[in-house]
């Protein structure tokens, strides 16, 4: 292999695949990036086996090949290097690969690149669609990567459960809906797709889809096509693919989780409210995270108001409020303040309204003017004074 690049765009590949390496594995090559010629470009390859990434950037490829560097290495190696063309030859005999650039050279041991597992990619074997596969669904960037960013925050962190560390992905004719919960919130998203295709549902893992988020914020569209065997889901864009395993199993029924009615009805400014919180939480966060929502109707000469407090009985306290249009009775619910912030910093509209019913039961969160977006947050149970 003998191939030249430029060290930006080397460096920015790099930046998109590094993220897949796997961190502790028993397998070497895969704290490796491949780099192998692909058309007369240069592909670049991760993955933990459980997501993979590969990335093309533009290369002059002067002799074809492929192999697998240690990928922290390299990345920290090339991102050191000053903005010139990098030169890259294979040394096969020693699997030694020899880089240039500028007045700099380095030699990096390397593991030959047929022991890197295979990662597909869109016209290969595995992800070929015809009748037996899913098809593509096409899905717009933008909008995709804001329904990821307001739903994956739900997603659980803990393996415990592995069914809730996925995003239900639910397409209905020309309808997708994403759906998370941890056990402590809820997420819900649902947005129009371009077309009607047929109706399925996958577990696709959160890490995934916020890996997906973070590399395709350059990229005009994204294909999904779901394998013929539906164990793995594939993200096509112009120079990315993301290859993910699926999770196996029965998602949570989370309509049953929504609140069909409530007794209080709070519309508050959402840069206030999230203001508020994140003020109560410089007292809270030594205190379990614990805030005090409290909602008061107005009467004809005063708006209504909420407060938000925060007590911590090492540090001291602290009470926010706001002004509020309530519509029903008083209320006061307690809630883990960083779940309250989280949602809030996701959310579009200028208005949220906040709905509760009693202080045991879920408080659900919807913006102004936005049908598509549903957010329920668990209570805390607090002693009372």
């Amino acid at each position: 292999m003998r191939v030249s690049c430029l060290q930006e765009n080397l460096a920015k590949g790099l930046s998109v695949v590094g993220r897949a390496v796997a961190t502790r594995s028993t397998l070497p090559v895969l704290a490796n990036v491949m780099l192998s010629t692909d058309n007369g470009r240069l592909k670049l390859s991760a993955t933990d086996l459980e997501i993979g990434i590969n990335c093309w950037i533009g290369a002059k490829v002067e002799e074809d090949g492929a192999t697998t560097v240690p990928a922290r290495l390299f990345i920290d190696l090339v991102n050191s290097l000053p903005p010139e063309r990098i030169d890259m030859e294979l040394i096969v005999r020693t699997q030694t690969l020899n880089l240039k650039c500028a007045r700099y050279e380095a030699n990096i041991k390397g593991i030959d690149a047929q022991e890197f597992p295979l990662i597909p990619s869109v016209g290969s074997t595995e992800l070929t669609t015809g009748e037996e596969g899913e098809g593509r669904i096409t899905l717009e960037p933008a909008a995709f990567r804001r329904m990821i960013e307001q739903v994956v925050l739900a997603a659980a962190t803990d393996e415990s459960r592995p069914i809730l560390t996925g995003v239900l992905a639910k397409f209905e004719e020309n309808q997708l809906t994403l759906a998370a919960a941890d056990g402590f919130r809820l997420s819900v998203r649902t947005a129009e797709l371009p077309a009607e295709i047929e109706p399925t549902s996958v577990i696709i893992p959160g890490r995934a889809l916020a890996e997906l988020a973070r590399i395709s914020t350059d990229e005009e569209a994204i294909a999904l096509v779901i394998t013929p065997a539906r164990n793995q889901v594939l993200f096509h864009m112009p120079n990315v693919d993301l290859v993910s395993q699926l999770i196996e199993g029965n998602f949570p029924d989370y309509h049953q989780i929504i609140p069909k009615s409530y007794s209080t009805r709070t519309v508050v400014n959402t840069n206030s409210f999230l203001r508020a919180c994140k003020t109560a939480n410089i007292f809270a966060r030594d205190a379990a995270n614990i805030v005090r929502v409290q909602v008061a109707p107005g009467g004809e000469l005063a708006p209504g108001h909420m407060t938000v407090a925060a007590t911590s009985a090492e540090l001291g306290d602290n009470v926010g409020e706001i002004d509020a249009q309530v519509e029903g009775d008083e209320s006061e619910v307690a809630f883990n303040v960083k779940y309250l912030i989280d949602v809030l910093s996701v959310m579009d509209a200028a208005q949220v309204a906040l709905e509760t019913t009693t202080s045991s039961s879920p408080g659900v969160i919807k913006p102004i003017g936005d049908v598509d977006f549903v957010h329920v947050i668990m209570p805390m149970h607090v002693r009372s004074d």
